[in-house]
């Protein structure tokens, strides 16, 4: 099963995505090939480096890339976008794909008690995708707004 992670500039979302649901995918035994893009490229934040190792979870080797850089960027079984502007800017799919939309706030700019917290609601989110896939099961259904991550800003 082929799932695609999609943000914005894929450099923290889907990136923090991408390594909870391999995490958990490789936790329960479930076979996916996953990746994750944007609807531009940056480079992986620091800040999401740093988080998602702190629970043991490397995200050094993965790079910021289009989903216009990928080699089949509309052959996916299941999308998942973690970001208003990916969702509003993603190509139409084929109908078999299994399109849903998990929002979360972009904690750039923030504390990393910000990126903890976005770190913590991602792998609940992850998690669940990951058990329904594992299950058979639907997916969670999706989201309209994300939840907040606080108040919390640099300065």
């Amino acid at each position: 099963m082929l799932v695609l992670i999609l943000c914005t500039h894929n450099s923290a979302r889907s990136q923090m995505g991408e390594g909870w649901l391999r995490y958990h995918a490789s936790a329960l035994g479930l076979k996916l090939d996953i990746v994750s893009a944007g609807t531009a490229a940056t480079r992986v934040q620091p800040e999401a480096v740093q988080v998602m190792a702190e629970l043991g979870i490397d995200l050094t080797l993965q790079t910021s890339k289009a989903l216009s850089d990928l080699p089949r960027p509309l052959e996916f079984d299941v999308v998942i976008t973690v970001s208003a502007t990916a969702a509003e800017h993603a190509p139409e799919f084929p109908p078999h794909t299994v399109r849903r939309h998990y929002p979360f706030e972009d904690p750039s700019g923030g504390t990393l008690d910000r990126w903890r917290e976005l770190r913590r609601q991602i792998n609940v989110q992850m998690q669940q995708v990951a058990q329904a896939l594992a299950t058979g099961q639907a997916l969670p259904p999706s989201r309209a707004h994300a939840e907040p991550l606080g108040m919390v800003k640099a300065g």
